[in-house]
């Protein structure tokens, strides 16, 4: 399949100053197949999302129900069967539980019968006389729906359609909308049989609804931060650079201390006997055993790197200059953001809704109690998928727009004249001919990224010089497939996007391309890079720590009735995500120039008939990069062999 696209080349001209970027006539449409099966998973997602939307009932989750099928808070429909269903409940938005300090319900506690009132009552009422004035004077009735105020207290049925007495105060709380019962024997009783009985999904679901208005916060807190912390990186210094680093110790620190305390706090708690605040315990030590390690291993990173600043912060400037020729590349992460929130959103909906997903049934009595659906509910796995991918294609969306657009301004040889809306092309040439790129890239990329990790660290550990020593034949045969392994998983990285970006090429070629070109310029290359991308990453960690010191504080003032440590790492998860949205132009920028340098020396040798397409100053910098690393004095174009001919051909083959 052909497409007109925008692939690059040098036209043959007389002098080196009238050569010019024109477009190539045709560019080919990359990965089709991955664009296809990513449109079949999106089927069967939105299968799932209609069917649990469907179903479930996220407003059961989100305003709470009473046992006879009604919504509070809002308009019902009859169930069948059911001759209490059906009522408006729009003014009456809080949940009431009758008996709810009855010991007999414990193991019952669904058949406790739940009421939609719309006001808890504040104080204890001890006689029905009280409970009937309650009801007049503020207009929430505490009995079942079928018995009237006026005859509460001449009943014979009073006893078994009202509350027991006597009524215990009770306060509205956030969760599901409960009045919760504040003496505190009730309160202990209460909690145990509504936490306990309930699933894990379930309690899950339930922490983050009571939590949404400090998740909702801490989403925008991550936002403004974020935008801080890239203007910042827009006007970098060694000053800026060390602010940075301070601030960025220091929020390890507090989040790791902050952790070991709630973790001491929670087992020295004689009173934790729910199981919310069990699994918060349990989760509070892996919290906080894998922020000690990760802060000891960004310290001892800071430590080592700690003389490379300089060279760091003169290399973010050069970046700086390379945004300023497309200054509205700063703009590009709104977009993804505004995208990702979207989307986002959209997820936790239908994760409520795979919660909820279930069948109303009528019960002895009128009452109605909803049945789970097992299958759909099961199905959590797939929308996790889908979470994981998604977000994923979607930032691999904006590194692709990003590297096509600053690949145009670099293989620019009129400064003066710079390219017409590279942003705007660079989109074009995306949704036309590499979403099927990043498609693959996003699942491919994030599926190898651990066992990359893991497989380099154990190749560094039994590294061997050779591997043609009879000696140690099995031993060597066995390294060099081992090493064979690792070659190939390491040309999966985001290199392969800005690759694809140039050469048009599909995923796995431009993967190929892209590490077979760096591989040559290792030397005076990867590690100046390495060196940019950590101290973005600390940037990243920055916003992540400050968010999750923020939740920690917020979501442990009522931590008893909910399962905030799964909402905690929900923040933490979107947190850097946002960060890494927004950041990412920097470090895409970044490798872009790196890639951008190295098809440079590839292509030209700087001579009056091949003169390089990089800025004078860009090259000055790695000059004195080479001399830094290598300690000697020869220059950059020195350091690799020059390819004949004025075209820009593809990395490499």
């Amino acid at each position: 399949m052909q497409c007109l696209g925008a692939e690059y080349l040098v036209s043959a001209e007389k002098t080196p100053r009238q050569r010019e970027w024109r477009p190539q006539i045709y560019r080919k449409c990359t990965d089709t197949a991955w664009l296809v099966l990513f449109f079949l998973f999106w089927t069967g997602l939105v299968f799932i999302m209609g069917y649990s939307v469907v179903a479930g009932a996220a407003g059961r989750l989100l305003f709470g129900y009473d046992s006879f099928g009604n919504v509070c808070g809002k308009r019902n429909s009859p169930v069948e069967g059911a001759p209490l269903s059906g009522q408006d409940m729009t003014l009456k938005k809080h949940v009431f539980f009758m008996n709810a300090c009855d010991l007999e319900v414990k193991d019952r506690w669904l058949a406790r019968t739940a009421l939609c009132v719309s006001r808890c009552p504040e104080r204890q009422l001890d006689t029905l006389e009280e409970v009937q004035l309650f009801a007049d004077i503020n207009g929430s009735f505490l009995c079942v729906y079928s018995l009237n105020s006026f005859n509460y207290t001449q009943s014979p049925n009073a006893d078994t359609l009202c509350p027991r007495l006597p009524v215990p105060p009770s306060k509205s709380f956030p969760l599901l909308n409960r009045c919760i019962p504040q003496t505190p024997e009730c309160y202990s009783l209460f909690a145990s049989v509504f936490i306990n009985d309930a699933d894990a999904l379930h309690r899950i679901l339930s922490g983050i609804m009571a939590g949404r208005d400090t998740i909702l916060g801490l989403c925008v807190f991550t936002f403004a931060l974020s935008l801080a912390m890239m203007f910042t990186f827009r006007f970098i210094s060694t000053l800026l650079v060390h602010i940075i680093i301070s601030l960025v110790i220091l929020g390890l620190l507090f989040v790791c201390g902050v952790l070991w305390w709630l973790y001491y706090d929670y087992t020295n708690d004689l009173s934790t006997e729910l199981d919310t605040e069990r699994e918060n315990m349990k989760c509070m030590l892996a919290f906080a055993i894998v922020t000690t390690v990760m802060t000891a291993v960004l310290l001892a990173l800071i430590f080592t790197l700690r003389k490379r600043m300089k060279l760091t912060v003169e290399l973010l400037q050069v970046t700086n200059k390379a945004i300023s020729s497309c200054p509205f590349l700063l703009f590009q992460p709104l977009w993804t953001f505004a995208i990702l929130i979207f989307f986002w959103v959209l997820w936790v909906a239908v994760l409520l809704s795979l919660g909820t997903a279930g069948t109303a049934q009528v019960m002895e009595g009128g009452q109605v109690e909803y049945k789970p659906l097992s299958g759909i509910r099961y199905m959590w796995w797939y929308h996790l998928i889908g979470l994981i991918w998604t977000s994923e294609f979607i930032l691999a969306c904006q590194r692709i727009t990003i590297a096509g657009a600053m690949a145009t301004c670099y293989f620019n040889r009129n400064q003066n004249d710079p390219p017409a809306h590279p942003i705007l092309s660079s989109l074009s040439i995306l949704f036309c001919y590499h979403q099927g790129t990043a498609v693959k890239g996003s699942f491919l990329i994030t599926v190898t990224r651990i066992p990359r990790v893991i497989l380099m660290h154990i190749s560094n550990t039994l590294k061997e010089p050779q591997c043609g020593e009879q000696s140690r034949g099995a031993f060597r045969g066995s390294y060099c497939g081992f090493r064979c392994l690792i070659r190939h998983l390491q040309h999966l990285n985001q290199n392969s996007y800005t690759a694809a970006a140039i050469n048009g090429t599909d995923f796995c070629a431009s993967a190929k391309d892209a590490h077979k070109i760096m591989s040559k310029n290792s030397s005076h290359l990867m590690s100046v890079n390495c060196f940019g991308n950590f101290v973005i990453f600390l940037g990243k960690v920055l916003v992540v720590s400050f968010t999750v010191f923020g939740g920690l504080m917020a979501f442990n003032y009522n931590r008893a009735l909910q399962v905030w440590a799964i909402p905690l790492l929900l923040v933490a998860f979107f947190a850097y995500l946002v960060a890494h949205s927004f950041l990412s132009v920097f470090e895409t920028v970044l490798d872009i120039l790196f890639l951008c340098f190295a098809v440079d020396l590839e292509t030209n040798d700087g001579s009056s008939e091949k003169p390089y397409f990089m800025h004078p100053e860009f090259l000055s910098f790695m000059k004195r990069t080479s001399n830094f690393n290598n300690g000697r004095s020869q220059g950059c174009k020195e350091s690799l062999p020059n390819e004949e001919g004025t075209e820009l051909r593809p990395i490499a083959r």
